[in-house]
């Protein structure tokens, strides 16, 4: 009878991820043992706090891979808990520096703060099925939700689980392989959020500080609507971030959209593109109905354009489709519920120019020196 291999074993459990670190257990230092007696296998791992919601995904992961060694009859997952320096180390082994790391110029995460002139455009569904949309892509994505007193992000995503904190460090939630953090999961129902600019910005800087994204290929920002204290905090916290404007085909939107984009050129920013949401309506018989008009966001495009002196692109005009607002009821984006969709097929076209967009490298170090 074959027995299981130890090296074998400790390779099957590298291949466990952390749910919420999203790295290796046994990178993380979370493996502390393991111990082959024959055909049994005893794994001892440590959780990062003893309440952590995630223990049965972990306690199911480790058995799965270790199941498929060849020679294993028997596993034996043995869970426990960090001590407090156990976890020291890990905060300083994910953050070996304080700060933003969105902000460090070696960064090479896009971040697309997402704006918009008004309110009730679309600009979160845009952002959680562009997000989305990308993470399926295999990309490492993130969210920030911003819009700290209209906070929509985590039921668009069906998120009720809220962060796990250790110590300082808090881990945010993953769905549809995003990782995100709202104030909305720290209130309890549907509680309001009556705060001023220097708390608006605070809770921001610690969203961007405190949370542990890990490297991000994508990182968005909702944005509450218009040019208040959080865009401004944006502009402050991620100088390197592009505004993604969008609108809808309606004249006065477009007006206060293109406000939203002006921005940019008090603060520094760039415009990555417009995005012109609940365009023409497909109905049954072919005919498209432009319930809202149509040109507004090619308007804005142009208008940015000529005002900031530099080109800024139409990324795409999402349809009216009510599979759009059934998939952010669901929690289920339809990008990922109904790919074929007009709309669905539109938000993917926005997500490929956004993933194609090359990172600039201008004044970041390439960690090379001449000789």
């Amino acid at each position: 009878m074959t027995l299981p291999d130890e090296a074998a074993v400790r390779a099957a459990l590298s291949t466990v991820i952390d749910p919420e670190l999203r790295r290796p257990i046994d990178e993380l230092g979370m493996l502390a043992g393991v111990e082959v007696d024959g055909g049994t296998v005893t794994a001892r791992v440590l959780l990062t706090i003893s309440g952590c919601p995630l223990r049965g995904t972990i306690d199911t992961d480790v058995r799965r891979a270790l199941r498929a060694v060849p020679g294993v009859r028997e596993v034996v997952v043995d869970l426990d808990v960090m001590t407090p320096e156990q976890r020291q180390a890990l905060r300083d082994r994910l953050r070996p520096e304080r700060g933003i790391p969105f902000s460090r110029p070696e960064s090479l995460t896009k971040v697309y703060a997402v704006a918009s002139g008004k309110g009730g455009v679309g600009k979160s569904s845009v952002t959680v099925n562009l997000a989305c949309e990308l993470a399926s892509q295999g990309l490492r994505v993130g969210i920030v939700d911003a819009d700290v007193h209209g906070f929509s992000v985590p039921a668009l995503l069906g998120i009720t689980q809220a962060p796990t904190q250790v110590d300082d460090m808090i881990l945010p939630p993953v769905a549809q392989g995003v990782k995100v953090i709202s104030i909305g999961m720290f209130v309890t129902g549907n509680q309001p959020v009556a705060w001023r600019g220097p708390m608006l910005h605070r809770a921001l800087e610690q969203f961007l500080t405190d949370v542990y994204f890990g490297d991000l290929d994508v990182l968005f920002l909702d944005l509450p609507p218009g040019t208040g204290d959080i865009a401004i905090s944006v502009s402050q916290l991620l100088p390197n971030a592009q505004l993604l404007i969008v609108t809808t085909p309606q004249a006065a939107a477009a007006d206060v959209a293109e406000r939203a984009g002006s921005v940019s050129s008090q603060t520094g920013q760039s415009v990555a593109g417009v995005v012109e949401n609940m365009s023409g309506m497909t109905l049954p018989d072919g005919t498209v109905l432009e319930v809202f008009g149509s040109g507004g966001g090619q308007r804005v495009a142009e208008r940015l354009s000529e005002t900031l002196g530099s080109s800024v692109p139409l990324l795409g005009r999402v349809p009216l489709d009510v599979g759009l607002r059934e998939g952010g009821d669901s929690g289920v984006p339809i990008v990922l519920r109904d790919p074929r969709s007009p709309s669905a097929v539109a938000l993917k076209a926005v997500a490929a120019q956004l993933a194609s967009a090359p990172r600039g490298l201008a004044g970041r170090s390439l960690g090379v020196s001449p000789r």
